[in-house]
């Protein structure tokens, strides 16, 4: 089962062996234009539940700033002086999928908020590695980070949370945050939980949704490009090829049944950043390492779309 959303996508195929183009075109268009359920979006046949808590992987070696993998009491958006630089007067909101501490409150996460275009689940535990290393810490993680990264250029950053609340937010809520910033572009981070074999990133992009107290007319193109961008920059920095499971190699996925981009009001996209069920993806996920290539291939994608 997939770890945000009780509606189940449209059928996708199963595991293919990938072009050789897929990669290559995707990094060609991020050069050439640059410069379970919960809303969360993984495939049919996710694992999700309870994700335990696993030691800490080793602190980065990269010489770019490099947060720490603990949860943090600080506020959302940094109160720090931000240096001028190419995204001074920008507002990013970053979404860490999920919260560590979800799983304790299965209660508050299981009550039924509406999705735009229906109701679902308030949000979901995640899934894990099979070491028991939870998502939820995963996009915690990768969330910091890209606020460094994102600060350093001059943009003010909100994250929907910090590791700063009990649960959640709510899909609804998570939406609202990024609406009421007037978000020049928002990003939720999460992890997939398929099956062994599956491998890769994807990014999810908001359908055309209309009806119900949902319009994503206006966000659709700008959404997709912020996404198309993201995916090329993902390739290019992390190294990582688009899923062989989801996507049709191109490493974008459309998707109407997530309430974070149905009540989206401002450009906004999900990045599953690879599957924690497949051994070798999970060994990238759980290096510190490749977590702030990570980071820094979405911020660069970011940076792209909001300097064009």
């Amino acid at each position: 089962m997939r770890h945000e959303d009780l509606t189940p996508p449209t059928s996708r195929p199963g595991p293919r062996r990938r072009p050789v183009f897929a990669t290559a075109a995707l990094a060609g268009l991020c050069l050439t234009a640059a410069g379970c359920a919960g809303d969360g979006g993984q495939s049919p046949g996710s694992a999700s539940g309870p994700a335990s808590a696993a030691s800490s992987p080793s602190p980065a070696r990269s010489s770019a700033p490099t947060p720490s993998d603990s949860p943090s009491p600080s506020a959302s958006s940094s109160a720090k002086p931000l240096p001028r630089g190419p995204l001074t007067g920008r507002t990013v909101v970053i979404d860490p999928g999920h919260n560590p501490g979800n799983v304790e409150h299965t209660r508050e996460i299981n009550a039924q908020v509406d999705m735009g275009n229906g109701r679902k689940e308030c949000d979901t535990t995640g899934t894990s590695t099979n070491s028991g290393y939870a998502e939820a810490r995963f996009t915690l993680d990768v969330s910091r980070r890209l606020r460094t990264l994102l600060e350093a250029q001059g943009a003010k950053v909100v994250l929907t949370q910090d590791g700063d609340r009990p649960f959640g937010p709510c899909v609804d809520e998570r939406a609202r945050i990024g609406n009421k910033a007037q978000a020049d572009a928002v990003v939720s981070v999460h992890a997939d939980g398929s099956a062994t074999g599956n491998r890769g990133f994807h990014v999810i992009l908001p359908a055309a949704v209309d009806g119900d107290g949902a319009d994503t007319s206006k966000i659709v193109t700008p959404s997709r490009e912020l996404g198309v961008r993201i995916a090329g920059n993902f390739v290019r920095v992390t190294g990582s090829a688009p899923s062989n499971y989801i996507g049709g190699d191109t490493g974008l996925d459309t998707r109407d049944d997530l309430g974070g981009l149905n009540l989206s009001t401002v450009p906004k996209v999900f990045i599953e950043c690879g599957n924690m069920r497949d051994p070798k993806d999970a060994a990238l996920l759980t290096s510190a390492d490749w977590r702030q290539k990570a980071a820094l291939g979405i911020a660069e994608g970011i940076g792209s779309y909001l300097k064009r």
